[in-house]
């Protein structure tokens, strides 16, 4: 018999070992442990506006052989690439945008495979195929696939999905042995300013790069305060639950990186990192003062500190944020696909996708030449 494809109910309900059998080890995000922890804490599901789909290719006896984690979108929040206008105008023009299907990691703005194939990349093609049967079957307007790993980017574009591209600013490790090495790389002036922003975080606080069993649960006690407030300010209310940061405690402590300051042996701020096979990604951040360079220090510099030391190629440090450039970030094109039921809703959105892409990559070209690196740097 040929493969089937069905959509599941959640994560949560495939085996670990078969699932991150086709997910593989590099990416902490589309883990059976991530992805379900999301589901078990209620950060998805119920009234979150994320229902959990995961499609599934499998055999003729139930095993999985390759899957992507999906979700049926209510609204178009927790996903870092913009559709808003395309909602409107679908609306305007008397459709309904929502539901859609979104194909990511939810509220994840870092890249990696959005195709589960395991040991079978031969499935892409089906299970594209069975992403756009679901969203015809059920009347969706759109399927998204967002911050999709390099590699599959063409897979998605030999299926004829419509591509879209962003910018983010992610550190390169170039070989280096210390961060002492890696300022060596910049202009002397850019040099300074970064040796001053360390010394001025620095001082005062004691900061502790924690990970695996040092991390206590009255450690991710004082990371929920944290990331309430900046959730509260930044979006109205955090994606997470309290019991998420438990299950990343219990279920993944040995791929997290949690940086904390403490001022009189109290933790005043802090910054969560998870840690790939070839990267480290900064998630969320919070503090309770207001401590000049701290933000930087703790997100930014102690991921790169983390990085060499570990030897990993890179850090993605979440979305948006110029002013990580003059911190030796430097502009990344990311990568989204997006299928569009209706034929004459898809040219339109195609050629606007011309025209943006157009200006990401004129806006990418103009940040590469105010990167911190001294002129003779090797690339």
């Amino acid at each position: 018999m040929s493969p089937i494809a069905r959509v599941g109910g959640g994560v949560s309900g495939f085996a670990a070992a078969d699932w991150d059998r086709m997910a593989g080890a590099d990416n902490p995000f589309v883990s059976h442990a991530f992805l379900s922890l999301l589901e078990q804490s209620g950060s998805v599901g119920g009234r979150s506006g994320w229902s959990p789909a995961p499609i599934v290719i499998e055999d003729d006896h139930g095993r999985p052989l390759a899957a992507m984690p999906a979700y049926l979108k209510a609204h178009s929040q927790g996903e870092y690439v913009f559709d808003h206008a395309w909602a409107d105008a679908w609306s305007r023009a008397g459709g309904n945008y929502y539901p859609k299907l979104q194909i990511s990691v939810p509220f994840t703005p870092a890249t990696g495979p959005r195709l589960l194939l395991g040991y079978r990349p031969d499935l892409a093609p089906a299970l594209l195929a069975a992403a756009e049967q679901v969203a015809q079957q059920n009347r969706l307007s759109s399927v998204h696939a967002t911050f999709i790993a390099p590699d599959q980017v063409p897979l998605f574009e030999a299926a004829g999905w419509l591509t879209r591209a962003d910018l983010q600013f992610h550190w390169e490790n170039r070989g280096y042995t210390s961060f002492d090495d890696f300022l060596g790389t910049l202009a002397s002036a850019k040099r300074k300013n970064l040796r001053k922003e360390r010394a001025a975080a620095q001082a005062g606080v004691e900061i502790a790069a924690l990970s695996g069993p040092a991390i206590r649960p009255e450690h991710w006690d004082a990371f929920w305060v944290f990331y309430q407030d900046t959730g509260a300010r930044k979006w109205g209310q955090p994606y997470l639950t309290r019991a998420a940061f438990d299950l990343i405690g219990q279920t993944m402590a040995d791929r997290v990186l949690l940086v904390l300051a403490f001022a009189q042996g109290q933790p005043v701020a802090g910054a969560l990192n998870f840690i790939g096979g070839d990267a480290i990604y900064g998630r969320y951040w919070g503090a309770l003062i207001d401590k000049p360079f701290l933000h930087f220090e703790l997100c930014y510099y102690q991921a790169i500190d983390a990085a060499i030391a570990r030897g990993l190629a890179r850090v993605e440090a979440g979305a948006q944020g110029q002013h990580k450039l003059a911190r030796g970030y430097a502009p990344v094109q990311t990568i989204s696909a997006h299928y569009i039921v209706d034929p004459g809703f898809r040219r339109a959105v195609a050629d606007f996708l011309v025209r943006e892409r157009a200006g990401v990559a004129q806006d990418q070209a103009w940040l590469g030449q105010h990167t911190p690196f001294r002129k003779d740097a090797p690339a």
